[in-house]
């Protein structure tokens, strides 16, 4: 029973490989459906490490570099595949002007390496967690692919990448409190932020399907300034 957990961590391993083997394959619509597989196993091995009572230094180890694999070398793949497609250059082996895409992949790194030391981050996150930011890229494949309100348009600048990048690369290391998805209980009061948030993701996935993704992480940022400035209003009242 002990190994259950890592064995889903196991899981996220596997699904970020399968991601970038998708990615490089083209199959962007395969690779969105591997990395939320990954984001499935990210969130149920702890959960089942919490419903069975079950911890180790091993596993907290594997976690980490599980999500190093999924939420920080497939978005970087992402983020220069968008890059690459955006600058026109071809017959390279590298394309420059697409390499700073992998920009997320390094201040992924630093992210997980200091969420493995903050001891503030049990119940929510300081900075954004890379699995949303992860889930962010995978919603510009996506618009891309299904061209959504001409976005796939914006996709075409590099610039616009650019900014991108470097916004979230500085999201995943900044000391902005952001809500986490656990629930201490299920009731209302307390987790207000978080049932807005999953009756905003449920109409999101009718509306957009896959594309909802990036649409999402937007809406989830500005829920937590909200959330962020209510709760120091009313500190101060």
């Amino acid at each position: 029973m002990k190994h259950i957990p890592n064995s889903i961590t196991l899981i996220n391993v596997f699904a970020g490989c399968c991601a970038s083997i998708c990615l490089f394959a083209d199959a962007d619509i395969w690779a969105i459906g591997f990395i939320m597989l990954a984001g499935m196993a990210d969130f149920g091995d702890g959960l089942a490490a919490r419903l069975l009572g079950v911890s180790s230094p091993v596993g907290k180890e594997l976690d980490s570099l599980a999500d190093m694999i999924s939420f920080g070398f497939v978005p970087g793949l992402i983020a220069y595949k968008l890059l690459d497609q955006a600058s026109g250059q071809t017959g390279d082996p590298i394309n420059w002007i697409a390499i700073p895409g992998f920009a997320i992949t390094i201040f992924s790194a630093v992210r997980l390496a200091r969420f493995n030391l903050d001891e503030r981050q049990t119940q929510d996150f300081i900075g954004l967690n890379t699995p949303t930011c992860t889930a962010f890229f995978a919603g510009l494949l996506a618009l891309g692919t299904r061209n959504i309100f001409g976005i796939s348009g914006m996709l075409d600048q590099v610039w616009v990448l650019y900014l991108l990048i470097g916004l979230f690369s500085w999201l995943m290391n900044t000391d902005f409190p952001m809500f986490s998805f656990k629930f201490k209980q299920l009731s209302w009061k307390g987790n207000e932020i978080r049932y807005i948030f999953m009756v905003t993701t449920i109409v999101f996935f009718i509306l957009l399907k896959e594309a909802a993704f990036s649409a999402l992480v937007i809406v989830y940022i500005l829920l937590a300034i909200a959330h962020n400035m209510f709760a120091k209003s009313n500190k101060q009242a």
